[in-house]
């Protein structure tokens, strides 16, 4: 027996760890989601939430449903960078609810919150290019074996046009070589 089609594509090891490099990713982007909004917590309760994931490996309820608030928080603030931070930890929290599919679809929701978090930081630096770029190059450094290993059974991202696709790509080449 083929042990590749007998193993589980997606284990809850491997949505702990990836959950817990989303959080890690989505946590940098943080304090630009805060600056423009700094009475607003459901950001920061998405990594929060990511994190006990990460260290139980527990889906719960409430993990849903701060995902889901950190995304209407990214619906509430004007300024692009915030809402790219607010959508890295709403990612970062629905991480642990990936589905064990190989579909680019899927590998999404692995990388975009590392993707959402470079969007944010880059986004009005002096040099956006260069800065979305350090922020990818930090992703790639923390992304665990079993972050890799992952996206490596997941099929490859088609490049796109815009700045996030090109984000996610840049990520998912990255992960794979």
């Amino acid at each position: 027996m083929d042990h590749a089609l007998s193993s589980p594509l997606l284990t809850n090891e491997d949505l702990r760890q990836i959950a817990r490099w989303a959080a890690d990713c989505a946590e940098r982007a943080l304090p630009v989601f805060e600056a423009r909004s700094p009475d607003d917590a459901r950001p920061r309760e998405a990594i929060v939430a990511a994190r006990a994931f990460a260290a139980s490996g527990t889906r719960t309820a409430n993990l849903r449903k701060v995902a889901w608030a950190a995304l209407k928080a990214a619906g509430e603030v004007d300024d692009p960078a915030a809402v790219a931070a607010a959508r890295a930890a709403s990612a970062a929290a629905a991480s642990a609810y990936t589905h064990p599919i190989a579909t680019p679809h899927q590998v999404n929701h692995i990388l975009s919150p590392a993707a959402y978090s470079a969007c944010a930081i880059a986004l009005g630096a002096a040099d956006e290019t260069a800065a979305a770029e350090a922020e990818i190059r930090w992703a790639l450094e923390r992304a665990s074996p079993t972050v890799r290993q992952v996206v490596q059974r997941m099929p490859a991202r088609v490049a796109g046009k815009s700045r996030m696709s090109a984000l996610l790509h840049r990520l998912d080449m990255s992960l794979r070589g």
